[in-house]
């Protein structure tokens, strides 16, 4: 059992770790930056460091000090911040600590939506039509789309959480929607790489939960969307005929057979059975 654990995030996600933790007699500590000295989650933890401006979340080296400083055993970097660094991943792990979460190597693998798309291909997974490398320019996109069969997803390959994603009916709006999400993602996560999918509006999704032990796994269904981002979630999933809901095995299993696989992996599974990229990010204590 870990002996104490640094939890590198804020609020509400710190707040759950903390509890689940202080639950299994682990000793915690929270980062906070000068801000947040205040806030709940700070009060929670059994020992706390700030860390700084509230840019210091993202500062690798200020959470690993950190940690030096309190002599944690563990790193959980919740999500969003840094749970989807692999640098930082590898920064855990390097000096000595347990990274609770995936592996580098896996954070590194399916962080790149192009990446993740050919790997669960060559997994034998059915993966939605889409291009499997990074697009030239925009006339490449129309290219690619006019191939696709319209309406088709524009998205960034980095990042994640339904930023930098937007839908072209045709190549008049495919043209307005490459150059914003490629300027988006420049900006955003220092990468303007695109790429193109079919786009199947109206199409609910069930979202596969697999992990690294053999007999491990659930599902759920999303809906309602924020920035297509599935934000309603029903537990196990509902109206899915069985057939559809069989469909979601190939996929959600596949990842535990890579040699390098993430502690859990998410698989979204639209209802025509085809597989679209959800980045692989730190499994949460709640």
């Amino acid at each position: 059992m870990i002996e104490s654990l640094l939890i590198a995030n804020r609020g509400e996600i710190a707040r759950r770790i903390i509890r689940t933790a202080r639950r299994l007699g682990v000793r915690t500590i929270a980062v906070h930056s000068e801000l947040d000295a205040d806030l709940p989650f700070v009060a929670d933890a059994d020992e706390s460091v700030d860390i700084g401006a509230p840019q210091a979340y993202r500062n690798v080296e200020a959470v690993l000090d950190a940690a030096r400083k309190t002599n944690a055993a563990a790193i959980h970097p919740g999500y969003g911040f840094l749970s989807e660094n692999a640098g930082f991943a590898r920064a855990v792990e390097d000096a000595g600590l347990i990274w609770v979460g995936p592996t580098a190597d896996a954070i590194q693998q399916m962080g790149d939506k192009i990446n993740a798309r050919n790997l669960m291909s060559a997994a034998g997974v059915p993966v939605s039509p889409g291009t499997t490398a990074p697009l030239a320019g925009v006339d490449a996109a129309v290219d690619a789309a006019t191939a696709i069969g319209y309406p088709v997803m524009v998205k960034a390959a980095a990042g994640g959480g339904g930023m930098g994603m937007a839908a072209a009916a045709d190549e008049t709006e495919l043209r307005g929607q490459y150059a914003k999400i490629t300027a988006f993602a420049e900006r955003m996560f220092g990468d303007g790489s695109v790429l193109i999918e079919r786009y199947f509006p109206g199409c609910g999704t069930s979202r596969c939960r697999s992990s690294a032990w053999p007999t491990a796994g659930s599902s759920r269904s999303a809906s309602a969307s924020a920035r297509c981002s599935g934000a309603t979630r029903r537990s196990p999933r509902r109206r899915r005929p069985r057939p559809c809901r069989r469909s979601c095995g190939p996929g959600c299993w596949a990842p535990r057979s890579w040699p390098v696989r993430p502690s859990a992996t998410a698989t979204r599974v639209p209802s025509n059975a085809c597989w679209t990229p959800t980045p692989a990010t730190s499994s949460s204590w709640r």
